[in-house]
């Protein structure tokens, strides 16, 4: 039977803001239906589903238990493996020479990007990442090194009241960063695709880089009005798209739900785990 491991890293911070189910030790020890909404969060709209949707769509990326917790030590900084933030960019020169594979998080203002990358290095709460309730609060690239295994971007939002120079930073950078391996384009649940998410898709489809639809504040709605916005993202991406992963990742940083998920798939892209177990590697 697997038992989960401790991550000795929270044993330095008992007294800091740790969130209560940031470790994989404490969602496993939820009840199974708990845990199971925690660590694949569309189990919980599955039974509203009308049986001639397909749901392996929304199941290619299924890891298991001990899959998560190989990422999850990435997520542990250590002295051989230190998590820091490293630099803010406010323009494309600005923007460091880094080897290590980045993964980026873009999306609307105020769609929770901030709160998820915190929601993500949780297990390293030494680490600030500012969250703000003010749409636009984000207006640099902000780059987060994990160890020498690979480096988070948090990018300056897009829509009210977004820095003018979006585009000229986040469109040159999505296409000149050569190291750059996943980018994941968040979407707020609660509302669905937006105008300006669909131009963020184009851009990403026109550059052909490799993103994944990241869904959010799946917590800030009912599971009726949540699966109708799901749906009509998923008939986008499956007739819009050629370089979106075709599975959405539903998140709530309040809650955690799927937030060892999501870990799991960035330690996957980045070439840092080797999965044992998952319906697509």
């Amino acid at each position: 039977m697997f038992r989960v491991q401790r991550c000795p890293w929270l044993l330095l911070f008992t007294r800091r803001s740790v969130h209560k189910l940031a470790s994989l030790q404490k969602a496993s020890s939820l009840p199974p239906r708990k845990m199971q909404s925690t660590l694949y969060p569309f189990s919980d709209l599955e039974p509203y589903l009308d049986r001639s949707v397909d749901r392996m769509q929304f199941k290619l990326f299924h890891p298991s238990l001990e899959d998560m917790m190989e990422a999850e030590k990435l997520f542990c900084s250590s002295a051989a493996h230190k998590i820091d933030f490293f630099v803010s960019a406010g323009r494309m020169e600005h923007i460091p020479a880094l080897r290590p594979p980045e993964v980026c998080f873009i999306g609307r203002s105020n769609v929770g990007k901030s709160s998820l990358i915190k929601a993500l290095f949780s297990l390293t709460p030494e680490i600030e990442v500012r969250v703000s309730k003010t749409p636009g609060h984000t207006k640099t690239m902000n780059f987060f090194r994990v160890g020498k295994a690979f480096t988070v971007v948090d990018m300056p939002g897009y829509g009210h009241r977004a820095p003018r120079d979006f585009v000229e930073m986040v469109e040159p950078y999505l296409y000149t960063r050569k190291n750059l391996v996943r980018t994941f384009l968040l979407v707020d649940g609660s509302v669905g695709l937006q105008q300006a998410d669909r131009i963020s898709l184009e851009m990403c489809e026109e550059i052909r880089c490799p993103y994944a639809m990241v869904v959010t504040k799946i917590d800030k709605c009912g599971s009726g009005a949540l699966l109708t916005n799901l749906l009509k993202l998923q008939e986008v991406v499956q007739t819009q798209t050629n370089s979106c992963f075709p599975q959405p990742f539903l998140i709530s940083s309040l809650n955690f739900w799927g937030i060892h998920l999501l870990r799991c798939f960035v330690a996957h892209v980045t070439g840092s785990i080797v999965l044992k177990n998952t319906s697509q590697s």
